[in-house]
Parts: structure tokens; C-alpha cells; sequence
């Protein structure tokens, strides 16, 4: 096998998962300069700042600068594989991405329900702050007075 060490830029492409013996893996997707497609490089690490970082401060959509052994596909059209031994988040995501959290729809309208408080924060479908409301039942008031104050758009 092909193997060379590297410096990677990719975005996150899913929560990362822990794996067996203290690793983790996750996926970037890669952009090449040229107007060549995206490609996906696996990543797996052993080092317990690097996995502790991953699983816990890492979240899709973030910008990563991977550096480690990369290891060639061994057939066509399958991931090639980087064993990481540093990591640099050059991005973060705009959005964060809930992991013990709900979203739901109230027509233009998005809410997140977080099972250890009672406050849902309201935002428009576009990602505009709304507000907060003090508890699940009043969250039609809120939104009701966000559509009267700024004339029925979300």
C-alpha cells in the first residue's frame, strides 16, 4: 500500500463515533482546487486530546486541517484512510448541531427543545433570533407577536 504523511483540509461530514480501544473516527469531505469532485478521506485517531476533541467539540461542518498517515484506497472508489496524529480546526460550523435536542417546524418558524429546560428557543426558518419562550405553551404568543412587530415576516 501507498502510504505518505499529510496535511488535510475537510470539512466534518458526521458526528464523529468513537471506535474500538479509545479511537475515533470520523469522515471529511475534501475540495480539490481544481473543478474536480469532493472526495471523502476516512480519519481515524488513537490520541486521547485528539479523540477527547473530536467527540466533544467537533461537529459537522466544521473546518479541520487533519495531519497524519495517509494510506491510498486499495481499490478504486473506496475512501482513502488518515491515521491523524495532529488536528487544527480552522472553521466552525454556522449552525451547531444539537445532539440531545429536538428542532421542529412551526410554519416559518424553528423551535429546539432540549429535554433539561423548559425555555424553547425560537428562531425564523432563515436563522433569524426571535426569542425565547418561557415554556412550550407559549410559543405561538411569542411568534404571534414577532409576525405583529415585524409585519408577518418570518
Amino acid at each position: 500500500m501507498d502510504t505518505t504523511h499529510c496535511a488535510v483540509d475537510g470539512w466534518v461530514d458526521a458526528i464523529p463515533v468513537p471506535g474500538p480501544r479509545g479511537t475515533v473516527a470520523f469522515d471529511l469531505v475534501v475540495r480539490p482546487a481544481d473543478d474536480a469532485p469532493d472526495t471523502i478521506v476516512t480519519c481515524t485517531s488513537g490520541d486521547p486530546r485528539i479523540t477527547d476533541e473530536l467527540l466533544n467539540g467537533i461537529q459537522p461542518g466544521d473546518l479541520l486541517r487533519a495531519t497524519g498517515t495517509l494510506v491510498q484506497p486499495p481499490a478504486p472508489g473506496e475512501p482513502a484512510r488518515l491515521t491523524v496524529d495532529a488536528l487544527e480546526v480552522l472553521d466552525t460550523a454556522l449552525v451547531p448541531v444539537l445532539r440531545e435536542m429536538v428542532l421542529d417546524r412551526y410554519g416559518d418558524y424553528v423551535v429546539i427543545f432540549d429535554a433539561d429546560t423548559d425555555a424553547v428557543p425560537v428562531f425564523t426558518a432563515h436563522g433569524t433570533w426571535v426569542g425565547l419562550a418561557d415554556n412550550p405553551d407559549t410559543i405561538a404568543t411569542l411568534i404571534d407577536i414577532h409576525e405583529r412587530v415585524n409585519g408577518g415576516e418570518a
